[in-house]
């Protein structure tokens, strides 16, 4: 019997009809399995993975190889971006036995969770095959299943035994990661190492600290040919906006075209901090696109955002095929555009590089490579974009996961409150407050514990026991939304937020926060996420936050365990500094200090300011007083700016207080976002 039909993950969803006896992870699952003396088998994905339905179609909808499956295994079925701890677990695993890992991801586990045997993707007859194998070896060489379990249970569990460092992670270490990052540079097109190429904002990021602190005109290089090269290729969405999940080539022209709500996240905040850095006008308009498309097409009516879009859609003969919905030829844009000059028509097609020959299986990804980093539209193309995105919403969409995550949801609403502060855009911060109360009001339950998915049509809709990613994403967002709206509110939910991560989470031995809480469901390992990959790592993340936090708030027991989380990273980095770049950058907000700086009573000329020069040490108090040495003994009207709660004397003028903060005169003009937020204005962002 198939048990899929009840879960509210699309994902397992897609997987209901298979003629395999699926179980959801649980209890009935591993109970079965010792009931009936056999192996689980585990199968982990998600809903937007391209290889993840071509495994099934090959080997889950077909009635032989499900027969074997049900005969011989328990057969469990994951979406790993509900149970990111399950999917950690046995992917360390994985990685452990084949020195690779990805989706979809098959592992045989014994009755108890323990792994013994596994891998990624398997075709049909390699399948079969496996599946013969393992129960060969279940049954007949068990000596064989307890050697690779000792084995594998001694690899999953490392992080769990990790000791700390007396000591943060050095300026040495920060300086190796960015040596090793500029070596790892790909100086013709961008990004680090071969294929396939993935954004790695974290590391981007890194670079970027290291220019603003040294003037380095190598990092700079880095970050214009690499945020150029990705904002020009195929990667990026120009018709619709948004990013897909990774390159399958050095030139980011051929993507993996799935999107998913945290790259979204992650790029738009960095090409924010790279427009108000570096000054380049052409990645406002990125910002701009990549926010107007989750908020306009990911956003539930209720507030949350979706998880992803698939990169399959179906063509004209109704076959799911591999990012359709984003490919043209020259004569589909004629056709999309009857009534428009022929010669517009061919501006258009240049522009794009759309041709007979196409780029990718016959037909054209558009994409700006042949002109890289030239992304401003004129009128013409703007309109010419306007028409195809509308030509485009005929198409059958890529199928949406609509899915609500509270971890990316967090990471987006951490990146939609410093857009809607820079861009001066009100629409912006509205959506942040509604998907935070969304947050508050759906994912929250009524003893103060978070869930980690929320689903419109489950029952609960609320499910899964939020992890430690999910609480320091979220303790960084409410933050960053109480620096965008003003509001006291935010910070006193970012501190319930923090609390709760502290009393459960975190260890009181070695320091840092375990993946799960201690009241939660017991896996085979309790592991640590200190690995920076394509999110934040629970602990950099959760450092980071609690250092601004205990600024804001002036409680130093959020410092005091970030530092700890810091103190069990630094130990390990050394071995490959690359995999830190976020506790890095945690590690230099920590050794600089934030600068904080706190506007008194009615003064929006000095919010705006503060709000469009982006330093990573500052954080902000402004509007609502809360508790705390942020408001002791101010006088209205003012901007203080203070380290360690030690204060310059307060400016009182634009002018003075943009010298405060860039150690520089500045000649404010119309407006001192015109002047210093590099470009960006309060006009209104949506380009279509």
């Amino acid at each position: 019997m198939n048990r899929l039909a009840s879960e509210t993950s699309p994902y397992l969803r897609q997987h209901q009809d298979n003629p395999v006896d699926w179980f959801a992870w649980g209890d009935p699952a591993f109970a079965e399995a010792r009931a009936r003396n056999v192996p689980v088998l585990l199968s982990v994905g998600y809903s937007a993975c391209h290889w993840c339905h071509v495994m099934a179609h090959e080997c889950f909808e077909d009635a032989e190889v499900a027969e074997r499956m049900n005969a011989s295994f328990v057969n469990v079925k994951v979406d790993r971006e509900e149970r990111p701890d399950v999917d950690a677990i046995y992917m360390d695993a994985v990685q452990a036995m084949t020195g690779r890992g990805g989706w979809p991801m098959t592992v045989f586990m014994t009755p108890t969770g323990e792994p013994f045997y596994g891998g990624t993707y398997y075709p049909r007859e390699q399948f079969l095959k496996l599946l013969d194998a393992v129960d060969d070896v279940w049954h007949n060489r068990p000596a064989d299943v307890t050697k690779n379990v000792t084995t594998l249970v001694a690899a999953i569990d490392a992080t769990a035994n990790l000791k700390p460092s007396d000591d943060l992670p050095s300026v040495e270490q920060m300086n190796t990661c960015v040596q090793l990052l500029g070596r790892a540079h790909d100086a013709e097109h961008g990004g680090f190492g071969s294929t396939p190429k993935f954004p790695t904002t974290a590391n981007l990021e890194l670079m970027l600290r290291a220019y603003m602190s040294s003037g380095s005109e190598g990092a700079k290089r880095v970050l214009q040919t690499t945020l150029d090269a990705m904002a020009s290729g195929g990667i990026y969405d120009h018709l619709g906006g948004g990013f897909a999940r990774y390159s399958t080539d050095r030139e980011w022209l051929v993507p993996h075209f799935e999107k998913m709500l945290y790259d979204q996240a992650l790029m738009a905040k960095t090409y924010l901090h790279g427009l108000v850095v570096l000054r380049v006008p052409a990645w406002r308009q990125v910002v701009q696109e990549t926010v107007e498309y989750v908020v306009n097409t990911m956003m539930h009516p209720e507030g949350g955002f979706f998880s992803a879009e698939d990169a399959d859609s179906l063509d004209d003969d109704g076959n799911s095929v591999e990012g359709r919905f984003y490919t043209w030829t020259p004569d589909e844009i004629r056709a999309a555009l009857p009534d428009v000059k022929p010669e517009v028509i061919e501006e258009a097609l240049a522009w794009w590089n759309i041709t007979d020959e196409g780029n990718w299986e016959g037909r054209s990804i558009p994409n700006r490579l042949h002109a890289r980093g030239e992304l401003e539209r004129n009128d013409a193309m703007n309109y010419i974009r306007h028409r195809l995105v509308q030509a485009r919403a005929t198409r059958p969409r890529p199928a949406v996961d609509d899915k609500v995550i509270l971890e990316w949801n967090a990471l987006f609403l951490s990146t939609l409150s410093e857009a809607a502060g820079v861009f001066a855009h009100r629409p912006w911060l509205d959506a942040a407050i509604t998907n935070a109360e969304f947050l508050l009001r759906e994912l929250r339950g009524p003893d103060g514990r978070w869930y980690r998915t929320w689903h419109a049509d489950g029952e609960p809709r609320a499910r899964h026991a939020a992890l430690a990613a999910d609480h320091a994403a979220l303790v960084d967002a409410f933050t960053r939304l109480a620096e965008a709206s003003g509001q006291a509110r935010w910070i006193e939910e970012a501190q319930q937020v923090a609390d709760t991560m502290l009393d459960y989470f975190f260890d009181p031995s070695n320091g840092g926060l375990f993946t799960t809480a201690e009241d939660a469901e017991a896996l085979v390992v309790r592991q640590k996420d200190i690995i920076d990959s394509a999110t934040p790592s629970a602990n950099s993340h959760g450092a980071l936050a609690l250092y601004r936090l205990a600024s804001l708030t002036g409680e130093l027991r959020y410092a005091h365990q970030a530092d700890r989380m810091l103190q069990l990273i630094a130990a390990q980095i050394a071995d490959k500094p690359t995999s830190f770049s976020n506790a890095l950058l945690a590690t230099d907000v920590r050794r600089r200090g934030a600068t904080e700086v706190a506007i008194t009573g009615d003064r929006p000329d000095l919010v705006r300011i503060a709000q469009s020069i982006w330093r990573p040490d500052i954080v902000l108090a402004w509007g609502e007083p809360y508790d705390g040495p942020m408001w002791e003994g101010r006088s209205d009207g003012l901007a203080y700016v203070c380290k360690d709660h030690v204060c310059k004397q307060p400016a009182t003028t634009p002018e003075e207080f943009a010298e405060m903060l860039l150690g520089r005169p500045v000649t404010i003009r119309d407006s001192a976002v015109r002047a210093d937020a590099n470009g960006t204005d309060d006009s209104d962002p949506n380009t279509e």
